[in-house]
């Protein structure tokens, strides 16, 4: 090898060691460049707005009809990026963190329950401007939509549920709602072990996440753990609104289900079924609760084509 390849190589193993060493060392300082590169990806910027007392952060990007992507319980507005790539060159994309979750504020004295929050969201869609929208949301985001749809229904062009809503009344009991049963509270990650465990029910394939992400999340869950089981309990609190709102909703609607979901049973989609015979209802094979993170392309393709059509 030649001095001068000698000399670029050390080169650029002087320049690329001490970053790797710094990804492991102290992997929190590439969390939020890790975001910013692939919320750019999905053509996604990150804005602010302060909303019922509450600051909210949320995602917007694209051009189009708009889209409202709500995210679960314990979850955040970046768990729909790769989702949102699918949909930006055609639709305009906005996933708030919903207040209570994410960086939006979470107040001591304020009540994180179904029908207060379809009020915060309300609000912001007024003060963003928007007039008509589609609504997707997973989980206590797709029950925001629904109970959202059913009170401002002029206001809803399209419902979809991205994974399971919670809400439905399921023939079978889910490994959650039997561990519920018993007392426990799955979806709390308190240590890394019940992080792990929180994991492995949620997904049946874990994406991937780079490392810097899944212990930032890790940290964030543990760290907020006594406050979660505040909201966890609010939500409980909340029963089977959605059973309710399903016969209301005007707006056509999707229902994609995981077929191996552990949160809430593949048995509660032929009940949604009944109570919304006009729904369109998809399940998804070897999927878990989070088809918008296992799956993102392929959940992403069917609802561009529901939205399409």
């Amino acid at each position: 090898m030649s001095r001068t390849r000698k000399a670029l190589l050390f080169s650029v193993l002087f320049l690329i060691v001490p970053i790797v060493m710094a990804y492991y060392a102290l992997p929190s300082a590439f969390v939020a460049p890790l975001l910013s590169l692939n919320r750019s990806l999905s053509s996604l910027q990150e804005h602010t707005t302060t909303v019922a007392g509450h600051q909210v952060h949320y995602l917007d990007g694209g051009s189009g009809e708009t889209v409202i992507l709500l995210h679960g319980i314990f979850a955040e507005k970046d768990h729909w990026v790769d989702f949102a790539r699918e949909l930006t060159p055609g639709y305009r994309v906005i996933a708030p963190d919903i207040p209570g979750f994410g960086e939006s504020s979470r107040l001591a004295d304020q009540s994180y329950q179904y029908a207060p929050q379809v009020e915060r969201l309300h609000a912001l869609v007024q003060q963003l401007g928007l007039r008509q929208f589609h609504l997707a949301g997973n989980s206590m985001g797709g029950t925001i939509a629904a109970l959202y749809a059913a009170k401002y229904p002029g206001e809803v062009l399209s419902v979809a549920f991205i994974g399971a809503p919670h809400g439905i009344r399921s023939p079978k009991l889910s490994e959650m709602e039997q561990r519920v049963a018993q007392g426990e509270a799955p979806l709390i990650a308190r240590n890394e072990a019940e992080f792990a465990g929180m994991m492995k029910m949620l997904f049946v394939e874990p994406p991937f996440l780079p490392r810097p992400i899944l212990l930032d999340a890790e940290a964030s869950a543990i760290r907020n753990a006594a406050s979660n089981l505040r909201l966890w309990e609010d939500q409980r609190r909340d029963g089977y609104q959605l059973q309710a709102a399903l016969p209301q909703l005007k707006a056509p609607t999707l229902a994609l289900w995981g077929e191996q979901d552990r949160v809430f049973d593949i048995s509660g989609l032929p009940v949604l079924g009944s109570l919304l015979p006009t729904a369109e209802r998809v399940t998804l094979p070897a999927t878990g609760h989070l088809p918008m993170m296992e799956r993102p392309a392929e959940t992403a393709t069917r609802y561009k084509a529901f939205l399409d059509s």
